[in-house]
């Protein structure tokens, strides 16, 4: 009898120490400790190489409902690996939003391996090659700043910590097999909206130096995209793809554009259109929406059978199911640094 009150104790114990563990990581942001534990908290999170990140530059506290859907689809997929949500808006004081103000935002933040963490950007780019050039800048004359910065702390937090890097308009839907890679968003151009690799590679490095020497904001895409292709052409030479094969040039995979962007951005409204066959995406590991194209504000309307409510239906069903009304409710995906 004391043997099994002794097995039972242990096992209690355990999984007490188990949930302790949990409820460590998650109250380290939701219950605002001071920042070097809340650092730490990031650092145990992001240790092990394999975390999936995700960027707010603006102050934005609530995200928009496409937003909680890539999280969520990325926690989905990744059940076993920390997705990270860096915010601006974000401090170390920061009271938790209650559920009716901030329903997104509490709906993200509930879920097991969803951690969300302030942005603290000069922190960040201490030790890289970012960090002069962020000291210099004058942010409030900067166009495109929130952009820009998006692009600054992605390279920064991918060659600190390593693992993925995805827009906030990227919908997952199956595990990306690769650890060092770029994506292409055409032949011989490479986006940076989603890109992986892992810690202190020396590609990234070489883009932080690139994203200072050659600093413009003044061009769209400079330091974003633009700034990926011209330095994998300096990595090496690039040619086109051959049927869905990917490409790899040194240690680095250059996935093909079919892994991300299957529906190019001057055909993204076709995301909002009915298809007669929604499209299997069978060669595809995610979706890049192209929210920033999305000028004129469409929607996902629950019912209306597009190509967006179905993949919301089955890539982040929490977010289609709390988040998305009917047509007379609808909510437009707002524009966002992280949504290209």
């Amino acid at each position: 009898m004391r043997k099994e009150l002794q097995l039972s104790l242990s096992v209690t114990l355990l999984f007490a120490c188990g949930f302790l563990y949990q409820f460590t990581l998650k109250s380290s942001f939701l219950f605002c400790l001071p920042s070097f534990k809340s650092q730490q908290g990031l650092e145990a999170l992001l240790s092990h190489r394999r975390g999936i990140v995700f960027l707010e530059t603006s102050e934005r506290m609530e995200p928009t409902h496409l937003v909680s859907c890539a999280v969520e689809s990325a926690a989905k997929i990744y059940p076993e690996r920390p997705v990270v949500f860096f915010m601006k808006g974000l401090t170390d004081s920061t009271p938790m939003p209650s559920n009716s103000t901030y329903p997104a935002f509490s709906f993200l933040s509930a879920i097991d391996n969803v951690f969300l963490f302030p942005l603290d950007m000069k922190r960040l780019f201490e030790d890289t090659p970012l960090f002069s050039w962020y000291n210099q800048i004058n942010t409030s004359i900067e166009r495109n700043w929130l952009h820009i910065s998006s692009d600054a702390s992605r390279l920064a937090i991918i060659w600190k910590y390593g693992g993925i890097y995805m827009d906030t308009d990227v919908i997952s839907i199956r595990p990306i097999p690769e650890e060092n890679f770029l994506a292409a968003q055409a032949s011989r151009y490479s986006s940076n909206g989603v890109f992986g690799f892992l810690p202190q590679h020396p590609f990234l490095w070489k883009c932080m130096e690139n994203f200072v020497e050659h600093y413009n904001s003044d061009i769209w895409g400079n330091q974003g995209p633009d700034l990926m292709t011209r330095m994998l052409r300096v990595w090496c030479k690039l040619e086109d793809f051959q049927e869905l094969s990917d490409l790899r040039c040194l240690n680095i995979s250059f996935l093909h554009p079919q892994r991300f962007y299957p529906i190019s951005y001057p055909e993204w409204r076709r995301y909002y259109e009915v298809w007669d066959t929604d499209p299997s995406f069978n060669d595809s590991y995610a979706l890049h929406l192209w929210n920033y194209m999305n000028q004129e504000g469409r929607a996902v309307v629950r019912g209306s059978n597009t190509l967006v409510e179905n993949l919301y239906r089955k890539h982040c069903p929490g977010t289609y199911r709390d988040l998305i009304q009917g047509p007379e409710g609808s909510v437009t995906g707002q524009l966002g640094p992280g949504n290209k």
